[in-house]
């Protein structure tokens, strides 16, 4: 045992002043039992290392695997290297095997008998790419807004956020369907909206959701949905995403969760007039507070600024 633990240390201190001053003195200085000082002295051969807690596992136990068990299973695993723990006890059994699956499993790992699990390739995330400047791709997705903050229980209603990578400065929409159709009148709008601050969009990237791409539709996949048609009159680039990797969409999912904070968990919606209205005013408050990427500034001063240095 390489480690010291603290208790080897009060047991080395504890016969050290036993040594010194007796067992007594010591029993009643440290309020131990002189039983437990005479037998870590009798272990004890100066070294801090003897005093150290000896294992309790016993070396045997009676309903332990017999020779002949053990033997059996040997046999029957070096026939049948490839057979599963189930397979191979249904064997063992049918030849007077009388233990449990579980019995089996330990006794096999034990012996390393079991087939070594493949290797797991590490996932190595690709660096990091910035954007270096406005308009050069925008995160699109879908946010459904949770039902506890519907007042009509027959109303569904959906957000649509756009977040361009480089400002951070988003676009929200209001929605009560999430379509093909809705996500190109979105895209219409966002990019608008965006021209308006002086930005032109370049790419979007998005997830493999049917409101966006039929990329999985086993009858549509050579098909053009009305997003992409639409981002493709615009002249913007489609992006799609991994499979399954929505934190290659990070930073609209992220602003989704805050969205779920700041504005879901204390809101509620009548219609979806309503839900647009309380959506532009939580966008004008998102858009206006500080990012630390944006070193503390909001997305609206910091395009500000980006325009200001560019024309200067």
């Amino acid at each position: 045992m390489n480690s010291i633990t603290q208790d080897m240390k009060y047991r080395q201190s504890l016969l050290c002043y036993a040594q010194k001053y007796g067992v007594s003195r010591a029993s009643r200085k440290y309020n131990v039992h002189r039983s437990y000082i005479y037998r870590w002295r009798a272990r004890w051969d100066g070294t801090v290392q003897s005093l150290a807690c000896m294992s309790r596992r016993p070396h045997s136990h009676p309903n332990a695997h017999t020779p002949e068990e053990i033997d059996m299973i040997l046999r029957y695993r070096r026939r049948n290297p490839t057979l599963g723990l189930i397979e191979l006890w249904a064997r063992l059994t049918k030849n007077g095997y009388t233990r449990r699956p579980e019995s089996l499993y330990r006794v096999l790992r034990r012996l390393g008998e079991m087939p070594k699990e493949k290797a797991v390739r590490k996932y190595v995330p690709k660096p990091y790419e910035s954007m270096s400047h406005p308009g050069e791709r925008i995160q699109i997705d879908v946010k459904v807004v949770p039902r506890k903050c519907i007042t009509d229980p027959e109303l569904r209603l959906y957000q649509y956020t756009a977040i361009d990578e480089f400002s951070r400065l988003r676009f929200l929409g209001a929605y009560n369907e999430q379509s093909t159709f809705s996500s190109a009148d979105f895209l219409k709008k966002a990019v608008a909206w965006y021209a308006w601050h002086g930005i032109k969009v370049e790419c979007v990237q998005t997830d493999n959701g049917f409101e966006f791409t039929n990329r999985f539709s086993t009858s549509k996949r050579n098909k053009l949905t009305k997003f992409e048609d639409a981002a493709a009159r615009l002249g913007i680039r489609h992006k799609l995403i991994r499979p399954y990797t929505p934190r290659h969409n990070g930073k609209v999912e992220r602003s989704h969760r805050e969205d779920q904070k700041r504005f879901y968990n204390t809101h509620s919606f009548f219609s979806l007039a309503d839900f647009g209205e309380q959506l532009a005013a939580h966008q004008y408050y998102a858009n206006s507070l500080p990012s630390r990427p944006l070193g503390w500034l909001s997305p609206r001063s910091f395009l500000r600024n980006y325009f200001t240095v560019l024309f200067v």
